[in-house]
């Protein structure tokens, strides 16, 4: 049974030249996942909203879009309300009530939902997601997996025929994003719910997904199931670079067949084509030096006088000029870590440092004249003009100086970019400051796979300067590939560190699909072009 279908639809934003959706065209049956990608600003984000009535934009419109046959106009407010979900990629913007169990309630309240029916039904969707153990908690104090989740049983209880997610999985860790993509293939198969996505992570999705469509400029330029899709775009690397490792290591490699898509499939591909007699590479990681750029000794730090320590005495040195990269689970201190290393907290214990002195020493704001910048994790607290151009001009901004083009978004006001395009733009203003420290909280966030390595390109320049960049992410194969060094937070402490190859090489969940889909017949490779490499050095089998 067709649930949506998209025909001809083009809608353009009000005072712009060019349409966000150009002619796009698709239809979804009922119990299919399908997943959206494309590069940031593609148009992802305004063709979900154009979904869901309630969320669509002002602006022109043509074509049309049904649901179950009616054209969304034709819906009642219960209808569109309750049988159409989306959950949004900022999990505090959808969290509407301060306990878990209203929330779950709230929607089915709005909709004058009889008191029993609403306590069996909530009942049910805790028990089938697991929250029964928090419940009755705050919902301010969930972690960010928690959150998202939550918000996804809300939308359910309303037991809807669609749902949409725009990048659900941006803030959330890799073992937090991997079961919250799980639970969706099962949502798919155990109610039938048609599932819509837009997604930039594809590596655990896209083995999921039943079609994936592809968007460039505003419109859909291949869709299909993901094994035919992806040897279509051969040639487009900007596109390729996002898919699954598996994927990418069979295309470069010459593969014939079926593409493969997972772990298990992709190293069958390899231990049954290629020989494995050099297991490793020559060590490559680049030496530390000895002097520090940020240290930290034995740091605590609480939110709440009588809560529970997030820093829990902390020590950590990042060396000058390196290139740091921290990782762990949502709640395990990282953000907060940052936020202290760069003065907006005061740990009541322990010893911070930025270049050998004290942070108290630092007087006058001196510490933030050319010394040390920070780009917060919601880039949106750093906007305070009407345009792009004001923003730059307002922190005297070079753009000459900049490593990539923000020409084309110079007039338009920051909150009407995309995710990723907000990343480029924030951290322009935050280079503007020279700083010699440079903190990041998920930089990565809401880019595509292209700018993600333009942002590794941005980073790699900038240490090669002398500038010492200290990096939070969630994206393990972004630090695979740009980190000098690595660090894993678990209960406000550092417990492991080491180079990507050592580091990653020694983790099972915190680390790249590449290491899982190499290890025990090549050593230390973590990254695609490390298992290029010993392909491509090991030569391939004769075939018998």
């Amino acid at each position: 049974m067709e649930i949506l279908a998209v025909r001809d639809l083009t809608f353009t934003y009000p005072a712009c030249k060019e349409p966000a959706i150009r002619q796009v065209s698709l239809t979804l049956q009922r119990g299919e996942l399908a997943v959206l990608c494309g590069a940031t600003g593609s148009g992802k984000s305004t063709l979900l909203r154009m979904l869901k009535r309630e969320l669509t934009p002002v602006g022109e419109k043509s074509g049309s879009v049904t649901f179950c046959g009616m054209e969304l106009s034709q819906l009642t407010d219960r209808e569109s309300a309750s049988r159409i979900g989306f959950v949004m990629q900022k999990p505090e913007q959808q969290i509407v009530t301060d306990k878990v169990w209203h929330e779950l309630a709230f929607g089915l309240e709005n909709l004058g939902t009889p008191p029993s029916d609403i306590s069996r039904r909530i009942a049910e969707m805790a028990s089938y997601f697991g929250i029964g153990d928090w419940f009755s908690a705050d919902t301010a104090d969930l972690s960010g997996g928690q959150k998202q989740l939550l918000n996804l049983a809300s939308v359910l209880v309303m037991q809807p025929k669609l749902l949409i997610l725009d990048e659900p999985t941006a803030q959330l860790d890799p073992i937090a994003a991997a079961d919250f993509i799980a639970t969706l293939r099962r949502i798919a198969n155990d109610f039938s719910i048609t599932i819509l996505m837009a997604e930039h992570r594809l590596e655990d999705v896209v083995p999921l997904c039943d079609t994936l469509l592809v968007m460039e400029k505003g419109s859909i330029i291949a869709s299909g199931a993901p094994t035919e899709v992806i040897p279509r775009l051969s040639g487009r690397t900007d596109i390729l670079c996002g898919m699954p490792s598996a994927a990418r290591l069979f295309a470069e490699l010459g593969g014939s067949g079926s593409c493969p898509l997972t772990v298990r499939d992709g190293r069958s591909f390899i231990e049954s084509s290629f020989l494995n007699d050099t297991r490793s590479l020559p060590d490559g990681d680049r030496q530390r030096s000895g002097n520090a750029a940020l240290e930290l000794d034995n740091v605590f730090f609480r939110y709440e006088r009588n809560g529970r320590d997030i820093l829990d005495g902390i020590s950590l040195k990042v060396c000058d000029g390196e290139l740091f990269c921290i990782l762990g689970g949502n709640g395990s201190g990282k953000t907060t870590c940052l936020s202290a290393a760069a003065g907006l907290l005061k740990p009541y214990s322990g010893t911070i440092k930025v270049f050998g002195k004290k942070l108290k020493e630092y007087r006058n704001r001196s510490l933030y004249r050319e010394c040390l910048a920070m780009l917060p994790q919601d880039v949106q607290t750093v906007f305070l003009c009407n345009t792009v151009r004001e923003e730059l001009e307002e922190c005297h901004a070079d753009l000459s100086s900049l490593p990539y083009d923000l020409s084309y978004l110079l007039d338009k006001h920051p909150y009407d970019l995309s995710g990723g395009q907000q990343q480029l733009a924030a951290l322009a203003k935050v280079l503007a400051a020279k700083p010699r420290l440079l903190l990041l909280d998920e930089p990565t966030k809401g880019l595509d796979a292209a700018a993600k390595e333009k942002m590794m390109t941005v980073l790699r320049a900038l240490r090669d300067s002398g500038v010492t960049v200290v990096t939070v992410t969630h994206d393990v194969e972004f630090a695979a590939m740009c980190a000098d060094r690595c660090a894993m937070f678990f209960g406000g402490r550092t417990v492991s560190e080491g180079a990507p190859r050592e580091f990653f090489s020694g983790n099972s969940f915190y680390t790249t699909a590449v290491s899982r889909m190499t290890r025990g017949f090549y050593d230390g490779a973590v990254t695609l072009p490390d298992a290029l490499e010993l392909c491509r050095l090991n030569g391939r089998r004769e075939r018998l």
